[in-house]
């Protein structure tokens, strides 16, 4: 648990936080703790001076060029690292050591053996990992839960989870779309669709089928297609889809979300200019990071205003969810969920409290602040993976894989 005399608006401690990586992931994780009571970002370390200067000037904590420099601050409680998906292992391993507890961007790892030592090292030195940043913690995936867990639909028969994004379209350094370094949409994307399942599938999954495509000039040889079969060790199927091509965006087929084709010429120019080369990346990307720190949305999406506060809001990628279930269906609505029952059909809103904070902040704040356990802990983190990797594996090989390091979901686990 944190001892510290810093006291957050209602009374408790503060936690106070180091970012580690003020990209696009550590920025929108800025932006995101700007209204949190609970929390006080207080340093953030980055090996680029710009982005070091923007967080003095947004947020007015120190600056390290290092992440020994930042692990070494005696007034940082966590770290939440946010660098490229190949640092992760190397990072939180020195964070571990230095008695830093640590909130960790997706993917956990680029091997079994790299989050095993993640693992290891924060046993060792009595730190809490706690492996996020998915879907998994948003109100809907948590609502779906909790109208299961009443019984009103009866058992999970059937997951089906599909998403269309325009991620291949966005700007990317080197390392996103290489995947020798955790690039492409099988590292980056699929942990958002992966978790939910597991968690509202009870965690233990048996084996994944699964295939990739690439099929674009100028990214590297890197997937932007996957889809996969996955079976839990009750025999419930599970199908994944994620096409980050940008043709076709899966919120078109929401109406209350945006209008089919908004922003189609401009995602269309964008494709010709990766493909020819003709399009400023770099430039792209630096405005990219300023828009996450600032919390606007992706230029490329585009579309009418969605509608409901953000938490509330269809998630591109996690995409469209469909939970079938003995008496009925879950799948999202404009407000909360749509339930289909034997009674018909019925929306059950998401309530978002007053002063609610980030779901993945929240865990965090209640594991080390008030020493509750972390659910999404390492070896949660470690399981995703574990799918992740066999349905590469599986794409490569051509057959099914089966999994070994699977946990399941605590069952007094309460939300």
């Amino acid at each position: 648990m944190v001892t510290t005399s810093n006291s957050s608006s209602n009374g408790q401690p503060a936690l106070r936080f180091g970012i580690i990586g003020v990209g696009n992931a550590g920025g929108g994780v800025l932006n995101m703790m700007r209204d949190e009571p609970k929390v006080e970002v207080v340093a953030a370390a980055d090996i680029r001076p710009q982005a070091l200067e923007a967080f003095q000037r947004d947020f007015g904590g120190r600056t390290y060029d290092s992440v020994e420099g930042i692990c070494r601050a005696p007034d940082v409680d966590v770290v939440w690292i946010a660098t490229p998906n190949h640092f992760h292992c190397p990072h939180t391993v020195l964070a571990a050591e230095h008695g830093k507890h640590i909130v960790l961007e997706k993917p956990m790892a680029l091997s079994l053996d790299e989050a095993s030592l993640m693992v290891e090292t924060a046993d060792k030195h009595g730190v809490k990992l706690l492996s996020g940043h998915t879907r998994a913690f948003d109100p809907p995936v948590q609502t779906m839960w909790r109208i299961i867990r009443s019984g009103e639909v009866g058992a999970i028969r059937a997951m089906n989870v599909m998403s269309f994004t325009d991620w291949m379209l966005r700007p990317r350094m080197p390392e996103e779309v290489d995947v020798e370094r955790g690039g492409g949409v099988a590292f980056r994307q699929a942990p958002h669709q992966i978790d939910s399942l597991r968690f509202l599938g009870g965690g233990l999954i048996r084996s994944v089928r699964g295939t990739m495509g690439i099929w674009m000039e100028g990214r590297s040889g890197a997937p932007g297609y996957y889809t996969a079969y996955l079976e839990f060790e009750d025999g419930t199927p599970a199908t994944i889809v994620y096409n980050a091509y940008g043709y076709f965006l899966a919120n078109e087929l929401l109406p209350w979300e945006m209008e089919a084709g908004a922003q189609a010429e401009n995602r269309a120019r964008v494709r010709n200019g990766i493909n020819t080369g003709t399009w400023d990346q770099a430039r792209a990307k630096d405005e990219m990071r300023t828009a996450s720190m600032q919390g606007q949305r992706n230029a490329l999406e585009g579309g009418g205003a969605p509608s409901g506060p953000p938490r509330q809001r269809f998630q591109s990628d996690l995409g469209l969810l469909l939970v079938t279930c003995e008496r009925g269906l879950l799948r999202q609505s404009p407000n909360g969920i749509y339930v289909y029952n034997d009674d018909g059909l019925r929306e059950e809103p998401i309530e978002v409290k007053e002063g609610g904070g980030d779901p993945t902040i929240e865990e965090a704040y209640n594991g080390i602040v008030l020493g509750e356990p972390i659910f999404h802990d390492g070896r949660w983190g470690m399981a995703t993976l574990e799918v992740q990797l066999g349905l590469m594996r599986s794409a490569r090989e051509r057959r099914e894989v089966l999994l070994e390091h699977q946990v399941p979901v605590p069952s007094d686990l309460a939300h």
